[in-house]
């Protein structure tokens, strides 16, 4: 499952391609709360159908009943002869749909300016919301944005307010929306990506989740036993051995890499080819004796230093007290997100944090200060916190 921007961009270009009009709505300007973020996009077609959201819902309603309009005609009905059964009925004819989407320059529509229009729009209180309304996209500009997204490019895609011309132009970072009085600038990335070793339940678990937020999934794993029982469609499934596909996905800005084998020979070596890559999220499951082990192994055995493993994540996740291999992954999920998205996690949430804070809760000093509880080992998984 692409991200909601490619989604939106395609079906887009999709409809424009096939000559049907069509808007693209921006989110240009919020005030207090908005239940969508400066610079997310919707497209409606001429038709009434929708991709991509700026609300809840109800403003995605009014756009479709200002920009589409429709008249039934329907059939005479058929007479009924004297004496004789009645004649079906004819069919009414299908409801014809009629655009409402003009020509023309870029438009702005603000919403929520009253507090009954914010309840009629379900804005939250005080929240207002302004839009930009470009009515038929140009299918070329769509069709080249969607190639360099394609190859992995960032792009800045400027708008003209003043006729609605489309400038296209490398990035080299993701920025925030711009607006002047002259045009609009929104930042368009190519998808965000996440390459998982090992290819066990809980990277099943892990990779849907991943995937429903817009994360293109790589799974690794050179067991083929583990290979065999993949049932995860939509997911790259290679057998290359993790640190030379590491390499080869060359994670960038954009990437997440997460070793979930528990087997050092296969977790090791990715980490430390993923933690030498811009990777905005490096980690690897266990508990918290396994990831001191692991950092010790690296320090004597790879020449890597504490300040060089300082992005090394573990225990991953947030600490949400999760025992199943679901709830690691909803765990895991979330933690990897939160840095996705700039969120400086509190450190209480923290999984060593959390557990430690809870040792020391239940008068057990030692365990918490050596980092370990009864029921963790130097390889195996530890799932569950310790009642």
């Amino acid at each position: 499952m692409e991200n909601l921007d490619l989604t939106v961009l395609r079906t887009l270009h999709g409809w424009r391609a096939a000559e049907r009009r069509a808007l693209l709505a921006t989110v240009v300007r919020t005030w207090g709360s908005s239940p969508r973020p400066v610079g997310s996009i919707m497209a409606l077609c001429e038709d009434g159908a929708v991709v991509g959201s700026v609300s809840g819902g109800c403003i995605e309603d009014d756009l479709i009943a200002r920009h589409t309009r429709a008249r039934a005609n329907p059939a005479p009905l058929a007479p009924s002869a004297p004496l004789a059964p009645l004649a079906p009925l004819a069919p009414l004819a299908p409801t014809v749909p009629e655009h409402g989407i003009p020509n023309g320059p870029p438009a702005f529509v603000k919403y929520g300016i009253s507090a009954d229009e914010a309840h009629r729009f379900g804005l939250p209180c005080g929240g207002t919301l302004e839009l930009l309304l470009e009515y038929n996209p140009d299918p070329a500009r769509l069709a080249e944005l969607l190639a360099l997204l394609a190859a992995g490019r960032l792009v800045q895609r400027s708008v003209r307010l003043a006729d609605g011309a489309v400038t296209l132009s490398p990035a080299t970072a993701p920025a925030d929306l711009a607006l002047d009085e002259r045009q609009l600038t929104n930042s368009f990335g190519p998808e965000y990506r996440m390459l998982l070793i090992g290819a066990g339940q809980l990277a099943e678990y892990l990779a849907t989740m991943a995937m429903f937020n817009g994360f293109a999934v790589t799974v690794c794993d050179p067991r083929e036993e583990y290979r065999q029982s993949w049932n995860l469609p939509g997911a790259a499934l290679l057998s290359d051995m993790p640190d030379d596909v590491v390499l080869a996905f060359k994670p960038d800005r954009r990437s997440c890499v997460v070793a979930l084998t528990h087997d050092p020979k296969l977790d090791d070596l990715a980490l430390l080819e993923a933690l030498e890559t811009d990777a905005f999220y490096v980690g690897g499951i266990g508990s918290r004796r396994n990831h001191q082990a692991r950092r010790k192994r690296m320090i004597e055995h790879f020449g890597q230093t504490p300040d060089r493993l300082a992005r090394l994540r573990g225990p991953i996740g947030i600490y949400i007290g999760s025992k199943t291999p679901p709830e690691i992954a909803v765990s895991v999920m979330a933690e990897i997100l939160a840095l996705k998205n700039g969120v400086t996690l509190p450190h209480d949430v923290e999984v060593a944090q959390a557990k430690n804070e809870r040792d020391l809760a239940h008068n057990d000093p030692g365990t918490a200060l050596c980092g370990a509880s009864p029921a963790s080992s130097a390889t195996g998984p530890q799932y569950a916190p310790r009642p």
